[in-house]
C-alpha cells in the first residue's frame, strides 16, 4: 500500500471537522463512546514517556467509565517523573497535530500505520479484560478501514481521527478542572505534577489548557490551509 493517496477535496476536511467538533462538544453517548480512543492515547503517552526517561513500564489498565492508569518502576521523584505524569494530557494533542502535519501532506497510510503500531505497543502492555477489549476493538476497526476500505473512505476515516484527537485532547483538561473545582480528582496528573515540583495543580491545569489549544489551532490551520487558499 502506497504511503500517498489522492488530494482529499476540501469537503471531507470541513465535515469530519464538523462531525469531530460535535461529538466533543454535544457529549452524551457518542463522546463517552469516542473518549475511550482519547484515554488510549493518554495512557500511551504516559507509557512512551516513562519508556524515554529510562523507567521501567509495568501495566496499563483501561477502565469502562474511560478512565486509565499507566504503572511504571524508578525514581519516584525527578524531572523524569514530571515529564511522564505531564505527558498523558497532551498526548492527544500532540499526536493530533502529527497526524494533521501527515493528512496535510497526503500520508494517509501512515497516519494508520501509526495508529497499528500504537494500538499494538498499548496491547502489550494492557493488564484488565476492559482494557484489551477497547484496544482490539480499536484494531479492529482498524484493520477494517485500512485492509477493506477503499482510499476514499481511508481518507476521510483519517481526518476525522485527526480532527477528533484535536478537539478530544482539549476537552478532558475541562473537564479535569472542573472535578477539581467540585473536591474530586485530588490524584491527577496535575496534582501529582504539582507535589513533584511545588508548582500549584491548577497551574498545571493551565500548562495543559495552552499546550492542547496550541495543538489544536496549529493543527487545524495545516488542516484548513487547501481549503482557504
Amino acid at each position: 500500500m502506497a504511503l500517498t493517496q489522492a488530494n482529499t477535496p476540501a469537503a471531507i476536511t470541513l465535515v469530519t471537522g464538523g462531525v469531530a467538533l460535535l461529538v466533543v462538544l454535544v457529549g452524551g453517548a457518542p463522546w463517552r463512546f469516542a473518549r475511550n480512543v482519547v484515554t488510549i492515547v493518554h495512557e500511551a503517552g504516559h507509557a512512551l514517556a516513562a519508556v524515554l526517561v529510562g523507567r521501567r513500564l509495568r501495566s496499563i489498565k483501561l477502565h469502562s467509565d474511560t478512565s486509565g492508569v499507566t504503572v511504571s518502576r524508578g525514581k519516584p521523584e525527578g524531572p523524569g517523573m514530571a515529564f511522564t505524569a505531564l505527558a498523558g494530557y497532551v498526548a492527544p494533542s500532540v499526536l493530533g497535530l502529527l497526524f494533521a502535519g501527515l493528512v496535510g501532506q497526503d500520508l494517509i497510510t501512515a497516519v494508520l500505520v501509526l495508529v497499528a503500531l500504537l494500538l499494538l505497543g498499548v496491547l502489550i502492555m494492557v493488564r484488565n479484560v476492559y482494557g484489551v477489549f477497547t484496544v482490539v476493538a480499536s484494531a479492529v476497526v482498524l484493520g477494517l478501514v485500512a485492509l477493506v476500505a477503499p482510499p476514499v473512505v481511508q481518507a476521510p476515516f483519517a481526518y476525522l481521527l485527526t480532527w477528533f484527537l484535536l478537539f478530544g485532547g482539549v476537552r478532558p483538561v475541562v473537564e479535569l478542572q472542573v472535578k477539581r473545582h467540585r473536591g474530586q480528582a485530588r490524584d491527577s496528573d496535575a496534582d501529582q505534577l504539582s507535589r513533584l515540583t511545588a508548582v500549584p495543580a491548577v497551574l498545571w491545569v493551565l500548562v495543559f489548557v495552552v499546550l492542547t489549544v496550541s495543538c489544536l489551532l496549529a493543527g487545524a490551520l495545516w488542516l484548513l490551509e487547501p481549503v482557504v487558499a
